[in-house]
């Protein structure tokens, strides 16, 4: 019983703090929108989770070398809009353009990098929100 009592807790803690986590990163997603410019492009914060992802050039993303530069390359966000009714169903957006990577500021690049990452976070809740709403669809199924 102390076993699953402890799980129930465990699993407790960690659904609070991913909470925790989503908040404190809404909160300087917000910041880092209009810190680095979005906010001209998008004027509505909430709107940046229309688009179906957001993606970087320039720079990498990877884990591993996470905000290194690509020579040659120019530094761009841009995102990634879907529209099921029209004959080409996804383009291309610049959000934000910065210029050759190799001259942007690095505390610059580091706040586009962050914004990115704090957006799929979020992004990737509101994911999980959707699936797990579909999948009401099937409770009646499975009994």
């Amino acid at each position: 019983m102390g076993s699953a009592l402890e799980r129930l807790k465990n699993l407790t803690n960690k659904i609070s703090s991913y909470e925790l986590a989503r908040k404190e990163n809404i909160n300087q997603l917000q910041l880092l929108y209009k810190e680095i410019g979005i906010d001209k492009k998008v004027e509505n914060f909430e709107n940046l989770f229309d688009f179906k992802a957001i993606n970087l050039s320039g720079v990498s993303l990877q884990d591993e070398n996470l905000g290194a530069i690509k020579e040659g390359k120019y530094l761009q966000i841009l995102a990634i809009s879907y529209d099921k009714d029209a004959v080409v169903k996804s383009k291309n957006i610049s959000l934000a353009y910065f210029g050759r990577v190799e001259s942007v500021d690095e505390a610059l690049k580091e706040k586009v990098v962050e914004f990115v990452i704090r957006y799929r976070f979020e992004k990737s809740f509101i994911n999980l929100e959707h699936y797990h709403a579909m999948l009401g669809n099937f409770k009646d199924k499975d009994a």
